[in-house]
């Protein structure tokens, strides 16, 4: 089992910046890959951005692509999302997920961008007023 905790959602204006961090706990080991998905309001969930923990590698989704930067710290397994230039379409609430794919270690880092994930945080809201 791997548990997740976010935090460093809240408010900002359109333009501002927020990171936010999830750190995992548990078996941490197994996660090769972890991502940031969020849901807004009556929208399906989105892929944000993910990581393929064991090389860095990243990628995003079109629409936060040059904004939002992945990045993790191993030492204190942590994973950050920068997120940049806010726009108001990105209010939403913010999710950290991680797996294990063995397909990632064969195939590569970028499987994680079409992995399914079985462990989730509780979610962090960000949200982007104009």
């Amino acid at each position: 089992q791997v548990q997740l905790v976010e935090s460093g959602g809240g408010s900002v204006q359109d333009g501002g910046s927020l990171r936010l961090s999830c750190a995992a706990s548990g078996y941490t080991h197994i996660s090769n890959c972890m991502a940031w998905f969020r849901q807004a309001p009556g929208k399906e969930r989105e892929r944000v951005a993910v990581i393929y923990t064991r090389g860095g590698t990243s990628y995003y989704a079109d629409s936060v692509k040059g904004r939002f930067t992945i990045s993790q710290d191993n030492a204190k397994n942590t994973v950050y999302l920068q997120m940049n230039s806010l726009k108001p379409e990105d209010t939403a609430m913010y999710y950290c997920a991680a797996d294990g794919p063995p397909e990632a270690t064969i195939l590569g880092g970028a499987y994680c961008y079409i992995a399914s994930y079985n462990y989730w945080g509780q979610g962090t809201q960000v949200t982007v007023s104009s």
